[in-house]
């Protein structure tokens, strides 16, 4: 599904040099490489602060706890994303009200969310799903009408731009008051191990959230909040400024990829390719079709024996984990959009070093098993 392996032989000598630099310098907790990622990545997003942590579920309940929300309130989570949104309001004593998304996007379907807003209603959670925005423009609307918070979960697409009316462009996760990301090995921006970072335009919320991240502490050994452990470490810090130096060319890559895809699998009996939102880029950090007919299975038994490999994102809509079923509030609204596309939905491999002959290769796979 990713080749990091090839894309390490590519970028072997500009990643050896930031790992040496770090064992000569021997800080590997709160190096000089945390600030400086820190600030580029900043300077990337066009955002005022970014603070490095340890992966992107801990900044999703570090976010939460910035909030300071109490135990009762209500967090708006879309229902077809990976469950980390809603395991941390769990998390925290809150309650996740699961809102259904749209069915060409995947994205959280704004249009949804004003019949959920309740007086215990204080934040969204809004995932930028598999390469593109969320609908942020109408979002944010609402959310200033019933002053909530914004919490914009950007792991899978750092980088991707959000266009408003009135011409403004914004990168994801610098649009609500709070963004948050990963840095695991697989998406966008990512390192080798575990890493994630908050982002926001609000001072008191960066500096809420670094004192949070750091056991609650401005100066040391003064603990003024309840925190958490969780932050970047050095060496990651180093690699993943490597990584951003080159992120737009990833991205470009991806989208070549797609287009290839596009043009031999669009329009085909049968499936569904990928929709770009005419307000948003995309960056196909997943590359996912929807399978008519109940025959999604069926094709990725028929990939798999054709040594393609393939993933379902995901099996299962949030509010049907059972670990949370029994706290997931979904009153008087149907998920019957999620529902489908759990049953329906496949993604092919998608990343930077793929070739025309590897795609030809899976989408001729595909044509022969709806023409088989």
């Amino acid at each position: 599904m990713v080749d990091l392996q090839t894309q390490y032989k590519r970028l072997e000598g500009e990643m050896t040099e930031a790992q040496k630099q770090v064992m000569t310098h021997g800080q590997f907790i709160n190096g000089p490489e945390i600030h400086t990622f820190a600030d580029e990545l900043s300077a990337y997003m066009n955002v005022d602060y970014v603070i490095p942590c340890g992966n992107g579920t801990d900044a999703l309940q570090i976010s939460l706890m910035a909030l300071k929300l109490k135990p009762g309130d209500e967090v708006i989570v879309p229902s077809f994303t990976y469950f980390s949104a809603a395991e941390v309001v769990a998390l925290m004593e809150l309650t996740p009200v699961v809102v259904d998304v749209e069915p060409d996007s995947f994205n959280l379907d704004v249009s949804k969310i004003e019949p959920m807003v309740s007086s215990h209603t204080k934040a969204i959670i809004v995932t930028h799903l598999f390469g593109q925005c969320a609908d942020m423009e109408k979002l944010m609307k609402l959310a200033k009408k019933y002053k909530l918070y914004v919490i914009e979960d950007n792991a899978q697409s750092l980088g991707a731009e959000c266009t408003f009316s009135d011409g403004t462009v914004k990168k994801a996760g610098t649009i609500g008051d709070l963004g948050t990301t990963s840095f695991f090995p697989t998406k966008p921006l990512a390192c080798y191990g575990d890493g994630g970072a908050l982002m926001t335009n609000n001072k008191e919320l960066a500096e809420r959230v670094r004192m949070i991240s750091q056991h609650g502490q401005k100066i040391k050994y003064n603990h003024e909040i309840i925190g958490v452990n969780s932050r970047l470490d050095t060496l990651q810090a180093a690699f993943l400024r490597v990584k951003l130096r080159h992120l737009n060319e990833f991205n470009t890559l991806r989208q070549q990829a797609a287009q290839l895809y596009d043009e031999a699998l669009d329009k085909k009996a049968g499936l569904i390719t990928p929709v770009r939102n005419s307000y948003s880029t995309h960056l196909y950090h997943q590359y996912t079709l929807r399978i008519a007919d109940g025959k999604r299975n069926e094709l990725k038994a028929f990939l798999q024996s054709k040594q393609i490999p393939s993933m379902i994102y995901y099996p299962l809509p949030v509010n049907e984990q059972k670990a949370i079923h029994w706290l997931a509030r979904t009153p008087g609204t149907s998920l019957n959009v999620s529902e489908e596309l759990c049953s329906s939905v496949l993604s092919l491999p998608i990343h930077t070093e793929m070739d025309d002959r590897i795609i030809h290769y899976i989408t001729e796979t595909i044509l022969q098993f709806f023409t088989k």
